[in-house]
């Protein structure tokens, strides 16, 4: 009988199940790190286009989401689609991207169809906030009128909504949606 291949991954992933609980834990969180830093790239390729393909599009965004996206809180001149759409569409389809390459990389995971629609509403109220919360933190951070901030603020600002949406996803993914088929425990 031929043996079964298996790849790269699937052995370093067995490899630190035999080690343990802890090391298959952080093994497990080093992959959803790149994962992370793979979407991140996609993101900021993507925010980087939408911005310039959007820049001088100024349409005002409903009431309801300007209550969020005031001019006081995001900053003159972002409170309209050509700067919320950006932040969306790249977030919304970098995070996709990274909830499948987890579902079947970092977890090995046979969640249902339903999981993933969780994912999204979940992800929808998070890039509401962490788009408002970037845009509050840069508009802080220019208002010290302090050069160093004032030319770093949209990094800091991403640094921040990224960090948020890393401690709320990894937990949200390892524990709730994408929890590990029960085949894959002990092999």
């Amino acid at each position: 009988m031929e043996e079964q291949k298996v790849g790269f991954i699937k052995r370093i992933d067995l490899k630190a199940e035999s080690k343990g609980k802890t090391i298959a834990f952080l093994w497990q969180f080093t992959k959803f790190l790149v994962v992370s830093l793979l979407t991140t790239g996609v993101q900021l390729l993507l925010v980087n286009i939408l911005f310039f393909a959007l820049k001088d599009w100024k349409p005002d965004l409903p009431n309801f989401m300007n209550a969020i996206f005031s001019e006081s809180s995001v900053g003159a001149g972002n409170n309209n689609w050509g700067y919320v759409l950006p932040f969306f569409v790249s977030n919304l389809i970098a995070n996709t991207i990274g909830y499948f390459l987890n579902r079947s990389k970092t977890f090995r995971s046979d969640a249902p169809w339903w999981h993933f629609v969780i994912y999204i509403v979940t992800l929808f109220l998070l890039i509401v906030f962490a788009t408002w919360l970037q845009g509050v933190v840069a508009n802080a951070l220019i208002s010290t009128n302090i050069n160093f901030f004032m030319k770093t603020a949209p990094t800091i600002a991403a640094m921040v909504a990224g960090t948020l949406q890393f401690v709320t996803l990894f937990p949200l993914q390892k524990y709730v949606l994408l929890r590990e088929k029960k085949e894959n425990k002990g092999e």
